[in-house]
Order: structure tokens, then C-alpha cells, then sequence
């Protein structure tokens, strides 16, 4: 069991992303039966032993007995209108667990201390210790029924004391060679496990009997083991039908063990410092509702660490739901929302919002709790906003994602579009126009843009960019023999539509923009990333957009024309006027090309 438990430790730094550090490690106390502290009240808890020495400091506190000073002289304590003091006599009725601690001037239960899990909860006879001397019932109130937690944790105390019925006793009986096997099979089963964590696989299979051809990850992994290993594949032979534990309930439990062992290490990692809080929700794959919780913090080496704690389900998304959700799993772990400097959230009215918002909650509660907009999300707000005000650019990403819809509505179109851009990039390389090389000439497909992430609007007009010959092919295609008139019309729309001089110079024209706001984008999200050097990010990148503004007009006009000589589309000449498509002429003003693609595009985007 020795090699099993550091193994479980181990697992409290593989788990983290910098799992490498020393710092990492977990330190437990060091045990020495002449060191215990006999006070109750200044005990350190039985998990900061390490878990070989956790009986030994048991049996050690167990043969001692509990603390019973009866000659103390006891303090007396205003309890209402009188005064009042423990009585000794206690000891008498209570004498197997009852303990007194002269420092707290309060008692305390020896079994339960040594025996109950943390898990269940804080328990005053445990943590802070029983104060209140005119209600001696409470004595009898936290023994309890027969199978109350301080009766259970009392029995587990008189098994540890009778060694032969004692687990070790038992595993003692076995043959050391038993023993390896056991601990070889362990190790293996932990290990596997670890291996699926870190790469977030699934554990199970749809069948998992001897017979199936895939058993699934787990089963699948130990067994490439057993096969790959001859010590391992003997543990796993010699293994008993009820100890293989291969058993679902046995994955879960040393998972559980991980992911405690991981909680442990980044709240230990934080000690009594200060820490900001990063929320947001999302719905899982049956339709629950989770608020994810990350805490970002400085460590005692002075590095920034940002870790995700944990997610909390709601079934209620509003502000003040979301707090008490929050509350909670900080408090599981031992953390206040009094120790919190930061918040970090999008701007949904629950979490931001100025009167009812999460936000506004906890800062009503700790106004030390600085609340900051994620820099990423207020630049793609920003750039919605852009889209938005310009009619011509708001068009442009509609016209974008019908464009997407239809190319790659079927294999068979995106398997047209990669064909035939695959014969134009021989040619081309053929031609010299581009050179071949390591990780050049990719095949790539038309990109999809996400709703929110308007990042990935750039990587849609780069790739349309690329394949726009490609594209017009199939276009093309749809045009002539597509199922039905309604695809036929839509493809001769967008073909016409695309191959307009007023397209081309506003998709290049977002290119730029949207260039520089990636680069952005990309930088506010690192996760070493600090407010000063954001500012200063943000600073440039705006000094970038001005140059454009200043010196760009004649380089992006060169850059449309070439484009469109390069595939036959029709250049306007500046200085005629401007003819408008789809709004009326007799209302429009008469502007000439270089007023409108200049004045009312060019330099409205970059206001």
C-alpha cells in the first residue's frame, strides 16, 4: 500500500500545467510520537500527516487517551445572567472520548478527530471545539444513535486497536508476493487513469465484455499493458475475479482521489493570499446549466497561475443564484469571497449588471472586489459594433456565411473545392508563382465564423481569399446543376455578388482591420498576460488602425486592383459616379467612386 500512496500524492502535481515545478509538492508533518500535541485545540488535522504515518499517529493519540486535566483549575464563562465553568465530572461519563483543551477553554472528541472524513462537514467537537456548559445535553446529542457519525467513528477506533482484525493484519496474512502483485496492479490501474485525465479521453466503452473487439479506453490501455509488460501481465493473471479493479466505481473513486489531490495543491498554492475569481456558464451536453469557476492569483514564488477550481450546477442563472453557487464551492475549499480582489466576467447583464448583477453582489459585500470586462470580449464587442453601424460591412459577413452555407452544403461541393483548388496549386507551382515547401500549400476549406468569436471571422476572410478561384468554380457548378431553382438562384446571386469591385475592396478592407485586432485578440487571452502591458497593447494596436487611416487609402486600392485584375473583375474608374445597387437613384446623392469608397467605407470603419 506504501507504493499506492505515493503514487495517489504524485498525483496532486501531475495534474497541474506546470507540473514539473518542485513547489508543486505537497509537505506533510513529520511523525513522532514524543512531538503530538496533547492540547485538543492546537492539534494540526490528521490529513497533514502523510498517509503511511496517519494509523500510527492514531494508535499513538488512541494509547495515550484523551486529554482529561482533571485537576485544571476551569475558567468560569458568562453564560446569560451567570457564570458558569466545565464541570470535571464530565470526564466520568464521557471519559473513553470526552478531551478538555486548557487553551480554547472548550471540549473535544478524540474518535471523531481521529476518525471522522473531512468531508462530511465541520463539526464543532472537532474543529472549534464545544464551549457552551449549561446545555450538557449537547454531549450526549453529538454521540447519537448507533450509527451516528461519532458511533462509526468510535468503532473504526476500536478496530484500529485490536490488530487482528485490522486491515493491515489481514494484508499481512498474504504472501509478500501477493502483496507486489497488488501493488504492480495498482500502479498499473492508477497510471492508465492518470493517462486519460491528462488527455481528457473517455473511459468507457459502448461494450465492454471479454468478447468485444473495443472494450474501450481503460479496459483497452491495461490490457496493452498487461501485453507489453511481463510483470504487469502476471499481476493482471494472478488477480482474484473480485480484485481486477477494473470496476467502474473503483475509476471513479481514484479520480476522485485526483481531483482532490489537484484542489488541494492550487489552495494550498494560494496559502492566506489574496485571489480574483474568473466566472462564466455554459450548458453541458444534457442541457444543465454549469458556472465554471477559475481562480488567478500570485504564488508564493511570485508567479501569476491561473486554475480552474471547479463547476458548479444552477438551475437558476440569475445574479444572485450564481453568487450563492459561487459562495458555496469557495467556502468547500476553505476560501472566502472577503479574500477576493478581482472579478473577471463577460458583460451578460446577470454577471455585469450595475444594480442586479453578480457583480454588483459581491461588490456590495467586499468593495475591494475590482471588477474588470474581459479585455478579448470588449475588442470583439467593439468590432461588432463596427459591423453594425456600416450597412456595407454588415452585409459583407452575411453575405460571408450564406457564402459558407452553400459552398459546403454537401461532401460533394467541398470535395469540388478541394479538387480544384488543388489542380490551381499545382499550376501554380508549376508557374513559380509559389514556392513548395515543409508545412506550405495545406489543404485548406472555406471556415466557418462562430457567432461570438470574431476571431474566426479573420480566418474567414483569409481562406475565402485563398480559394476565391475555387470557389467561383463551384459556384459556378451550383449555378448550372443544382437540385433545385431555388439553389440555382441563390448561386447565380452570390456569384454576381462576389464578383463585384465593392465586395473585394470590403472584404481586403476588413482584412486589414481585423488583422490588426487579431493579433490583439490573440495577446489579451495569454494567461500571463497583466492589465499594464494590455493597456499598452491596445495602445499600439490603435496607433496601428490610424496608420492605415493616414497612409493606407492608395496600398489597399493597389491591393483591391490587383486582386480584381487577377481575376477579371471589373475595376470602376474613381473619378465616374457612383451607382448605387439596390437603393433608389432619384433619391441618391451623385458622388463619384472615389467619394464613396474612400469617404463613406474607408474612413467611416476606422472611426
Amino acid at each position: 500500500m506504501e507504493k499506492y500512496f505515493k503514487r495517489t500524492s504524485s498525483l496532486e502535481i501531475g495534474f497541474q500545467n506546470n507540473s514539473s515545478t518542485s513547489s508543486n509538492k505537497r509537505r506533510f508533518l513529520e511523525f513522532e510520537v514524543d512531538n503530538l500535541i496533547a492540547d485538543p485545540g492546537q492539534r494540526p488535522k490528521i490529513s497533514s500527516y502523510h498517509p503511511n504515518d496517519r494509523d500510527k499517529v492514531r494508535c499513538a493519540y488512541l494509547q495515550k487517551g484523551p486529554c482529561q486535566p482533571r485537576t485544571h483549575d476551569f475558567p468560569q464563562t458568562a453564560c446569560g445572567s451567570s457564570f458558569r465553568r466545565f464541570n470535571p465530572n464530565w470526564f466520568d461519563d464521557y471519559g473513553n472520548w470526552l478531551e478538555y483543551s486548557i487553551s480554547k477553554d472548550a471540549v473535544f472528541c478524540l474518535c471523531c478527530y481521529l476518525m471522522k472524513p473531512e468531508t462530511e462537514g465541520g463539526d464543532a467537537f472537532v474543529t472549534t471545539g464545544f464551549s457552551n456548559w449549561k446545555k450538557k445535553e449537547r454531549l450526549q446529542i453529538h454521540v447519537g444513535i448507533h450509527d451516528s457519525a461519532h458511533n462509526q467513528a468510535w468503532r473504526k477506533c476500536e478496530a484500529l486497536m485490536r490488530p487482528k482484525q485490522h486491515i493491515t493484519a489481514a494484508i499481512e496474512k498474504q504472501s509478500e508476493q501477493a502483496k507486489k502483485n497488488y501493488q504492480i496492479h495498482l500502479t498499473a490501474t492508477i497510471d492508465c487513469i492518470r493517462f486519460l485525465l491528462r488527455q481528457g479521453l473517455a473511459f468507457r466503452g459502448n461494450d465492454e465484455t471479454d468478447d468485444s473487439v473495443n472494450q474501450g479506453n481503460f479496459l483497452e490501455l491495461l490490457n496493452f499493458l498487461a501485453q507489453h509488460n511481463e510483470e504487469i501481465g502476471r499481476a493482471f493473471k494472478n488477480a482474484r475475479g473480485n480484485l481486477k479493479l477494473i470496476a467502474p466505481s473503483i475509476q471513479k473513486d481514484i479520480v476522485r482521489a485526483a481531483a482532490r489531490e489537484t484542489t488541494k495543491v492550487i489552495v494550498d498554492d494560494i496559502g492566506d493570499e489574496l485571489f480574483a475569481v474568473l466566472v462564466d456558464e455554459a450548458r453541458d451536453i444534457s442541457i444543465k446549466e454549469q458556472m465554471s469557476v477559475c481562480l488567478r492569483y500570485v504564488n508564493k514564488e511570485g508567479q501569476v497561475r491561473e486554475h480552474f477550481l471547479g463547476l458548479v450546477h444552477v438551475s437558476n442563472t440569475n445574479a444572485l443564484s450564481l453568487k450563492l453557487a459561487l459562495e458555496s464551492l469557495l467556502e468547500t475549499h476553505n476560501l472566502s469571497l472577503s479574500r477576493v480582489r478581482g472579478q473577471g466576467y463577460d458583460g451578460a447583464s446577470n454577471m455585469q449588471g450595475e444594480f442586479n448583477g453578480l457583480k454588483t453582489l459581491i461588490l456590495k459585500e467586499n468593495s475591494y472586489a475590482f471588477y474588470v470586462h474581459c479585455f478579448a470580449h470588449q475588442l470583439q464587442l467593439a468590432l461588432v459594433t463596427v459591423a453594425k453601424k456600416q450597412v456595407e460591412i454588415a452585409l459583407l459577413f452575411n453575405l460571408l456565411t450564406n457564402l459558407c452555407n452553400v459552398v459546403g452544403a454537401s461532401c460533394k461541393r467541398r470535395d469540388m473545392l478541394r479538387d480544384s483548388q488543388m489542380t490551381k496549386t499545382i499550376e501554380a507551382l508549376k508557374s513559380g508563382e509559389i514556392s513548395s515547401g515543409r508545412g506550405l500549400n495545406q489543404e485548406i476549406a472555406l471556415k466557418r465564423a462562430g457567432d461570438t468569436r470574431w476571431g474566426s471571422h479573420y480566418g474567414t476572410i483569409l481562406r475565402l481569399i485563398s480559394l476565391f478561384p475555387s470557389v467561383v468554380n463551384v459556384l459556378e457548378y451550383v449555378e448550372e446543376d443544382g437540385n433545385n431553382s431555388e439553389q440555382r438562384a441563390e448561386a447565380c446571386h452570390l456569384l454576381n455578388v462576389i464578383q463585384s469591385f465593392e465586395f473585394i475592396f470590403n472584404l481586403h478592407l476588413m482584412k486589414n482591420i481585423l488583422g490588426v485586432t487579431n493579433e490583439l485578440s490573440q495577446a489579451l487571452q495569454r494567461n500571463d498576460q497583466d492589465i499594464v502591458n494590455a493597456m499598452a497593447l491596445v495602445k499600439v494596436s490603435k496607433q496601428r488602425l490610424q496608420n492605415i487611416r493616414d497612409d493606407g487609402w492608395s496600398l489597399l486600392l493597389d491591393e483591391v486592383s490587383l486582386f480584381c485584375d487577377k481575376h477579371d473583375i471589373t475595376v470602376p474608374i474613381m473619378d465616374d459616379i457612383f451607382v448605387s445597387q439596390g437603393r433608389s437613384r432619384h433619391k441618391a446623392q451623385k458622388i463619384s467612386n472615389l467619394h464613396h469608397f474612400q469617404v463613406e467605407i474607408f474612413y467611416q470603419v476606422r472611426l
